[in-house]
């Protein structure tokens, strides 16, 4: 159970997040959900700008999950597919259920797709503005040949025209269409079209072959009028001023998707802007049980319609009603500072009041203790030689294997923290060749109201036993705790979860250990690394979100299939995997350093850093200094570079793209290096022929050989 859901990640949403990040007083108390299918969401005034190539995708978008955690706001990144009024649940992809006390819609619109143009071979709706925008990547390559079919936008609305004029200027000589059904709507700008070489033709005219992009005016989620609510013919769900849903008090909903039934106005950013102070204001005031203001939006909106494709200079119309203005290059100027100063307020880690603002101590793996903190600790403690063993999983049996781990709440999201830390509990066992069979879970709920830790446990819980029915294991039980610390904020940062995994080794097999590795070895990465780094970068806002969220795909994906095709080629192959380890606290490098001390003395790994796969945005990222707090302990691993009097460096490395003089560089790779990683990849050490036929299939890369 949540108490707050904001569904949708909207202009309206984003500004009370805001609100709530820069005054935490007026957020309400208990836990509160954001839902969005990205992480991230562009600003609707600058999306002419991106198109055309002003702005970089980058530049005009909103950063939702770090936004969400400024406002003490937990972030689910999640589809949401359908509303079911009466038991107070929205239904989100990968079936997932949330239950909520209240709810707030800010949902935005999606494209109609015209039936006349169902059959047409590449016609997409302008929103959702995700696929609209790979297409225009994809078509720039092709844009640049004459023998580019042509551009079709269909639409009869400022929003079409706008499109248009900027992708002129983004592709200079493509022929572009506007396919037009009422010329009366778009005759202020038909010198401009004309002058910019924009066609103008009927449906009737439009090809049969070539993109088309449909600007066909607004529709709601389809989901909302099969949910029962009250919607117009457009689905947009009807509202009293409040903003309160029509016969249900406990929805709410603003911008795109809804409409005031009194006061009725055409979706638009102005209006969804315009009514933040009045959904803030209700949504804590019914939080609270206070009563409700009402709210009469003005009867007109400024409009500002730019046009980047002048041959000089940029310029903009002004309209207001029926009066219009322009293109004047001082209205361009105008609609810039304003799409700047917008976007800017969310650019900026926003500072809030002590006890909402996060300390700066990573999650995930990477709160892990230091290695030399570890085996101090055991050593005082008489278990020394637990410390000397590195394998993570211990044998049962003959063939019963055994890890535990967990960690700290990497996530706001408690479905997701969950299957993440399973998915990661998972990796000893599948880095030892085995199985997973079974698990038993701790989970630690922090100190909140009954209702909400049931439904923290149940996201908790389904979590977990979807991580573990992909790999046809079970959960089998556990044990409860309720946290004695402060309350996080957002709460679901308060959940700590570990398991207990048991996993199979075919009969009369031992499991793969770290030790193993033989001269003429390759080593194999399955998947990147630089995760600590990325979300260290994260919590302070410096991360690119779209690099985050790419991140969090690989993360979530399962690597026990890996396993299990290595067990059959292991069949036909005999003695050809000789060691195997997960990538996870101490880095890559400290984790080979392990496999090195329990191998044969001697041994060397060379490394070919250019091979190494890493995350999106990480390296930049490590240039800036951004490590995870565990990362300098981890440094100690660097002496393994180093050669001693008697004997080279264990560990060496190489590369073609970095200059030996390029110090900067070679910093950032050294720390990415040792950054800890969550759900990190398995390192692999086999033969040639095995690494050569495992990489040529993937996703496994050769980073390295044995000597």
């Amino acid at each position: 159970m949540s108490g707050l859901v904001l569904a949708g990640g909207g202009h309206s949403h984003a500004l009370v997040l805001r609100r709530w990040a820069m005054q935490p007083s007026k957020r309400p108390k208990g836990r509160i959900s954001l839902v969005d299918q990205r992480s991230c969401t562009l600003y609707s005034g600058m999306v002419p700008g991106v198109l055309s190539g002003i702005y970089n995708e980058t530049e005009a978008s909103i950063d939702l999950r770090h936004l969400a955690t400024q406002a003490g706001v937990e972030f689910i990144q999640a589809k949401i597919e359908n509303l079911d009024c009466k038991k107070n649940t929205l239904y989100l992809s990968q079936n997932r259920s949330l239950r909520y006390e209240i709810l707030s819609l800010n949902l935005g619109c999606q494209s109609p797709h015209p039936v006349e143009l169902i059959n047409q071979k590449c016609c997409i709706p302008v929103k959702p503005l995700g696929p609209t925008l790979n297409l225009i990547e994809e078509e720039d390559t092709i844009s640049a040949k004459l023998s580019a079919k042509p551009f079709s936008v269909v639409g009869s609305g400022l929003a079409a025209v706008e499109i248009c004029l900027g992708l002129r200027k983004r592709w200079p000589t493509r022929c572009i269409q506007l396919v037009i059904h009422n010329v009366k709507r778009t005759r202020y700008f038909h010198k401009a079209l004309h002058k910019a070489n924009i066609q103008i033709i009927s449906q009737e005219q439009l090809p049969e072959e070539g993109p088309v992009l449909l600007c066909t005016g607004s529709m709601a989620p389809s989901f909302l009028r099969a949910s029962g609510l009250l919607c117009n013919s457009a689905g947009r769900v009807r509202t009293e001023p409040t903003l309160q849903v029509l016969g249900h008090r406990n929805i709410f909903a603003s911008g795109d998707c809804a409409i005031i039934d009194r006061h009725p106005r055409p979706p638009s950013g102005v209006w969804a802007v315009r009514a933040t102070p009045v959904l803030a204001r209700n949504l804590e005031a019914e939080c609270c049980k206070r009563p409700l203001q009402g709210w009469t939006p003005q009867r007109r909106a400024l409009q500002l319609v730019s046009h980047p494709s002048s041959e000089k200079q940029a310029s903009a119309w002004a309209l207001w009603g029926n009066l219009c203005i322009g293109p004047y290059p001082w209205i361009w100027h105008w609609k810039q500072r304003l799409d700047r100063h917008f976007i800017a307020m969310f650019k900026t880690n926003i500072k809030m009041s002590r006890g909402h603002e996060s300390t700066m101590a990573c999650r995930g793996c990477a709160a892990k203790l230091p290695a030399s903190t570890l085996l101090n600790g055991l050593r005082e403690a008489g278990l020394a030689t637990l410390g000397n063993d590195p394998n993570d999983a211990v044998l049962i049996n003959d063939s019963v294997v055994q890890s535990v781990d967990g960690f700290p709440a990497l996530v706001s999201d408690p479905w997701l923290n969950a299957y993440l830390t399973t998915l990661h509990a998972c990796s000893d066992l599948w880095a030892s060749g085995a199985e997973v069979d079974n698990a038993q879970a701790l989970i630690t709920l922090p100190a909140v109201d009954a209702k909400l830790q049931q439904g923290l446990l149940k996201e908790t819980l389904s979590g977990i036993q979807a991580a573990l029915e992909q790999q046809d294991a079970c959960l089998l039980g556990g044990h409860t705790l309720e946290s004695r610390d402060p309350s996080n904020v957002p709460i679901s940062l308060g959940i700590q979860v570990s398991l207990v995994v048991n996993g199979q080794r075919p009969p009369d097999q031992q499991p793969w250990s770290k030790g193993g590795l033989q001269a003429g070895d390759v080593l194999l990465l399955s998947r990147a690394i630089g995760s600590g780094v990325l979300f260290a970068a994260a919590m302070t806002g410096q991360a690119n979100s779209r690099d985050v969220e790419q991140a969090l795909v690989s993360m979530q994906t399962s690597q026990h299939k890996l396993v299990q095709h290595l067990l059959h080629l292991e069949a036909m192959l005999p003695n050809a995997i000789h060691a195997c380890t997960d990538i996870t606290g101490f880095g890559l490098i400290g984790h080979l350093g392990e496999m090195i001390d329990a191998s044969e003395p001697g041994l060397r790994l060379s490394l070919d850093v250019d091979a190494i796969p890493i995350y999106k945005g990480t390296l930049a990222l490590a240039k800036q200094g951004i490590c995870s707090t565990l990362a300098p302990s981890n440094r100690m691993a660097w002496s393994r570079f180093d050669p001693r009097a008697d004997a080279p460096a264990c560990i060496q490395l190489a590369s073609q793209r970095i200059n030996n003089h390029d110090q900067t560089s070679w910093q950032a790779i050294r720390e990415i290096l040792v950054d800890p990683q969550t759900c990190g990849p398995l390192a692999l050490a086999c033969s040639a022929e095995l690494g050569e036929q495992l990489c040529s299939a993937g996703p496994w890369t050769q980073i390295g050989i044995v000597s």
